[in-house]
C-alpha cells in the first residue's frame, strides 16, 4: 500500500506542484488549502504523513497539528515561511515531527517526507534498549544489571514518550498532553519528572538532554 500524504498548503502553485511531485514518487496524495478542507479530508483519509503550512487563511496550522497528534495520527512536517525561533518552537510545541522553511529545496523536502514515512510505517516497539536498561512497555518494567528499577506510573509514561520520539525534541507541552492529558499541572512538573528519571536511570549508552526553550531529547547511542 502506498504511503498516504495529506498536503495542506494555501498557495495554489506550490500545492499543485508539490502534489504532482509526490504523486510521481508513488505517494497517495490528497491536498487541502484551508484548515476546514483539511479536517473534512481527514474524515475519510488517514494520512501517514501530514505536510502542513503554519499560516493558513482560516487559522494557524499548529491547531490542526495538535488535533492530529491527540488522535495518535500522522507524522507531521511543518512547512512554512516563518523561521523565527518562536515560530519553530511553536511548531514543536504542537507536536510537529519535523520543520522545513520556505523556500525549500525539493530534494531535501522529499528526503524528510520519506524519513517520516518510514517512521510511520515502522511497527511500534514494545521493548526498548536504553544503555544497560531494558524498557518493556507490555509489562511496564525497566530492568538493568542489578534488577528492576522502581518508576512511578508517570515516570514510566514519560520515559516511553521520549523513547517513541526516536531522538527528536519533545516539547514540554507535548509531554504534558501525552502523559498528563487533561489533568492540569504546572509545566515545571515535567522538569521535575525528567530530573527524577535522570537520577534513577544512570549509565552509559544514552543521554537525556534538555533543549533550552523547547523541551527534552532522549538520545540512545
Amino acid at each position: 500500500m502506498p504511503t498516504r500524504v495529506l498536503l495542506v498548503e494555501d498557495d495554489r502553485n506550490l500545492r499543485e506542484a508539490l502534489a504532482e511531485t509526490l504523486a510521481d514518487e508513488a505517494y497517495d496524495v490528497k491536498t487541502a488549502a484551508t484548515l476546514a478542507e483539511a479536517r473534512a479530508t481527514l474524515k475519510a483519509f488517514v494520512p501517514d504523513v501530514l505536510v502542513l503550512d503554519l499560516m493558513l487563511p482560516d487559522g494557524d496550522g499548529s491547531t490542526l497539528c495538535r488535533e492530529v497528534k491527540r488522535s495518535g495520527g500522522a507524522r507531521v512536517l511543518m512547512l512554512t515561511a516563518r523561521t523565527l525561533e518562536d515560530d519553530v518552537v511553536k511548531g514543536f510545541d504542537a507536536g510537529a515531527d519535523d520543520y522545513v522553511a520556505k523556500p525549500y529545496r525539493l530534494k531535501e523536502l522529499l528526503a524528510r517526507i520519506a524519513a517520516l514515512a518510514r517512521r510511520s510505517a515502522a511497527p511500534a516497539a514494545t521493548t526498548h534498549r536504553l544503555g544497560a536498561w531494558t524498557v518493556d512497555e507490555a509489562t511496564r518494567v525497566v530492568t538493568g544489571a542489578d534488577g528492576e528499577v522502581a518508576l512511578t506510573r508517570k515516570e514510566f509514561d514519560l520515559l516511553v514518550c521520549l523513547l517513541r520520539a526516536s531522538g527528536r525534541v519533545v516539547s514540554r507541552d507535548e509531554l504534558l498532553d501525552q502523559v498528563w492529558g487533561d489533568v492540569v499541572v504546572d509545566v515545571h512538573t515535567v522538569d521535575n519528572f525528567v530530573s527524577s528519571l535522570k537520577k534513577k536511570l544512570k549509565g552509559d549508552g544514552f543521554e537525556l538532554k534538555t533543549v533550552r526553550g523547547v523541551g527534552f531529547r532522549l538520545v540512545v547511542h
